[in-house]
């Protein structure tokens, strides 16, 4: 993915990590911003599945050529699923961050926590 891109039907972190949020469940990733300041994806490790993660709070690595990042849970709750496909390919991060390149899905455990969250106009300006 070569050209900026912050998708509307996803709610933004100022850490730069998105969610997709269907009914009671989410999709967490890192933004285009966070993979292009990375650079190259070489390796993710996740959290297992079960885990729970809390909104503001590290639960996950990725490493890059130039760094390890900690990822930030844009929202709280249960792990249900870590993308199996990273272990192997880690550069779909870079590639296709909102698609491919998921984290980990959760099952909400608050989703109020999303009013907290920026659309895709307030993120792309909290860029500049």
């Amino acid at each position: 993915m070569s050209e900026p891109s912050y998708p509307e039907d996803l709610k933004y972190h100022p850490e730069h990590d998105w969610a997709r949020i269907e009914g009671d469940e989410a999709t967490l990733g890192i933004t285009w911003y966070a993979q292009d300041s990375l650079g190259e994806v070489v390796f993710y490790e996740g959290p297992e599945i079960g885990a729970r993660l809390v909104k503001d709070e590290p639960y996950a690595e990725v490493e890059s050529v130039k760094a390890v990042s900690d990822v930030v849970a844009p929202m709280s709750g249960e792990v249900i699923a870590v993308n199996p496909d990273l272990s192997d390919a880690p550069e779909a991060v870079n590639t296709d961050p909102y698609g491919t390149g998921w984290l980990v899905r959760i099952r909400l455990s608050d989703p109020a926590e999303a009013d907290g969250l920026m659309d895709s106009a307030a993120y792309s300006a909290s860029l500049e």
